[in-house]
């Protein structure tokens, strides 16, 4: 039986394969797939389904994100898949909060981002709790999708639109480059990208073992759609949510405000939670969520982290149906310091991982750039 050959072969099917799946169609490649389960059921689709620029840092991580979003939104309407350009706003009830939002918007610089009064706020969602509301941080850039439909339809609309290929249920279990045997069958590429997410003991184990990564296991929940069309408007967050992202980082007042989450509420930090809420197209709010590191994380919820997130979302959030209908946890891959862990193993592959759990805001920008590298060598 003849080998059947590729111009790119890709390994894993969730946000990162198939971002790298587009950059390289879009170029001519002839382009395969292979993701080891039926359908993508990893990190891609157990996430808010957030693109979330506001928390990447000015420079290239935020070029990068602001190129993926643009791409979400010329792929979602060819796709079939519903985005919510809703925006966002980060709620400050303390005067520590308030501060790193003033020092944000002024180091930031950008007409995306302005400084509301509460009463402005509440202009934009009437989800949010006004008692003791300082102030809040508009931002128009960030965008909603259900991950569970988006990573459900980009392959259809990848392989009608520039003829990719898809094997699913093809475990990639050897890369000899240019040779791979998926399925249990032979097969060649010119170029490989392994985007193999939190499976990242499988290929290359020796790479993997020297190189710092680690896994984040975070913890989330869904309600039911919200009874009456209710909307939240755009997604909402408060000051937890400032500790966690890279571009609150450089804002002076940040270590005040860590210090006093830490001293008044030290099992927040305890449990890497920050908590958020968005909305689905269906009206179901999805809310979380927690950060537990380490190479084996627990399979197990815990309801203690869920109650914690809630009783914080409600200091917050006021909406008709708290009501969760689902629970569930999902892990990525992540290098300490890093905001992606690129390697070329061997000749012709070429290693993609460990977005940190930005993977929808920054896949389709990275993936640009790694194809680009790789075609422009």
């Amino acid at each position: 039986m003849a080998v059947q050959h590729f111009d790119v072969a890709i390994v894993g099917a969730g946000i990162v394969g198939l971002a790298h799946a587009l950059a390289a169609a879009k170029r001519g490649q002839r382009v395969v797939v292979f993701e080891r389960n039926p359908y993508a059921v990893g990190a891609s689709i157990r996430n808010f389904g957030m693109i979330w620029p506001i928390g990447q840092p000015t420079g290239l991580l935020l070029e990068r994100a602001m190129k993926a979003r643009s791409l979400w939104q010329d792929i979602a309407p060819q796709a079939g898949f519903h985005t919510n350009p809703c925006g966002s706003l980060h709620l400050a009830y303390r005067e520590d909060e308030l501060a790193v939002l003033e020092e944000f918007v002024a180091l930031r610089q950008s007409d995306t981002v302005k400084l509301l009064s509460p009463q402005e706020a509440a202009a934009k969602s009437r989800a949010i709790v006004t008692d003791g509301l300082l102030g809040a941080l508009w931002s128009s850039t960030e965008i909603i999708v259900d991950p569970r439909e988006a990573i459900q339809k980009l392959p259809g609309f990848l392989q009608t639109t520039y003829g990719v290929t898809f094997k699913f249920g093809h475990v990639v279990t050897e890369i000899q480059a240019p040779q791979l045997i998926a399925g249990g069958q032979p097969w060649s590429a010119d170029r490989i990208f392994v985007c193999s997410g939190s499976d990242f003991e499988t290929l290359y184990p020796q790479v993997y073992a020297a190189s710092n990564l680690t896994k984040v296991k975070l913890q989330m929940m869904r309600t039911a759609p919200q009874p009456n069309s209710f909307s939240i408007g755009p997604a909402l967050c408060a000051g937890l949510t400032l500790t966690h992202y890279a571009a609150f980082a450089t804002c002076p007042s940040l270590g005040v405000l860590k210090t006093r989450i830490e001293e008044e509420t030290p099992h927040f930090p305890q449990w890497g939670i920050h908590v958020m809420v968005s909305q689905n197209a269906l009206g179901e709010l999805v809310i979380g969520d927690s950060h537990e590191y380490g190479l084996n994380p627990e399979p197990f919820d815990n309801a203690q982290i869920n109650d914690y997130v809630l009783g914080y979302l409600k200091g917050f959030a006021q909406v008709p149906d708290f009501h969760i209908a689902e629970t569930w946890n999902g892990v990525y891959a992540k290098l300490p310091g890093k905001t992606e862990f690129i390697v070329h193993p061997e000749p012709g592959v070429t290693i993609v991982n460990a977005l940190s759990g930005a993977g929808m805001t920054l896949s389709f920008g990275l993936a640009e750039e790694v194809v680009s590298a790789a075609w422009d060598k």
